[in-house]
């Protein structure tokens, strides 16, 4: 993959595993934001309110330094561990994996319970469409009002995705570019006359 693109999934996905009584639902959604985050765990407590665990893993941006797993009262990595494992192996970021668990009177064992929440998460992957998306970067252009036709042609010919817009005596447009046509795309900006200002937001 390029370095300013990436993997996640589409929308939200299921899956589920079964292993001596045990029952191990999984859930898995795309993010943007750990406010995400937390809406997501807090609906799934709600949700799974009589469920033994809720485990879960979660990947955010491009870099392998941001995430986090939880246990939820079992043994330490043998939950959240596995589904961030999944996360990894299928190259994914910006998502969130939970994987709750009914138990069924047996107990697993360590090996038992590190497959059954990797088997499950990775049935939530295996249920998702798979997306490449791009990293992008926010800018607001401030011009005068005689330059708009240029501006915009120029956002027309770079395919640029335009955010907001504000034309008076003075205009202002915000709109997100892919990080590695950036450089490229404010040049071009920057030497039309009146530009008056880009900020990256």
């Amino acid at each position: 993959m390029d370095t300013d693109t990436y993997k996640t999934i589409e929308t939200s996905s299921n899956g589920i595993y079964k292993e001596k009584g045990s029952k191990f639902i999984s859930c898995a959604y795309p993010i943007t934001n750990e406010d995400n985050i937390k809406e997501h765990i807090q609906n799934i407590k709600q949700k799974y309110f009589d469920a033994n665990h809720r485990c879960f893993a979660w990947k955010l941006g491009i870099n392998n330094n941001n995430w986090r797993t939880n246990d939820d009262g079992e043994p330490s990595g043998t939950a959240g561990k596995p589904i961030l494992g999944q996360i990894k192996s299928h190259e994914l970021t910006n998502i969130i994996i939970f994987v709750i668990r009914y138990f069924g009177g047996t107990k697993l064992g360590t090996s038992g319970l590190i497959n059954a929440y990797k088997s499950a998460a990775a049935n939530a992957i295996d249920n998702a469409i798979i997306v490449e998306k791009t990293v992008n970067i926010l800018y607001e252009i401030f011009f005068s009002y005689d330059v708009l036709n240029d501006v915009m042609r120029t956002i027309k010919e770079e395919g640029i995705l335009i955010i907001s817009q504000k034309f008076d005596l003075n205009c202002s447009i915000t709109f997100s570019v892919r990080v590695a046509k950036s450089e490229n795309i404010i040049t071009k900006l920057e030497k039309i006359k009146s530009v008056i200002s880009i900020i990256k937001s």
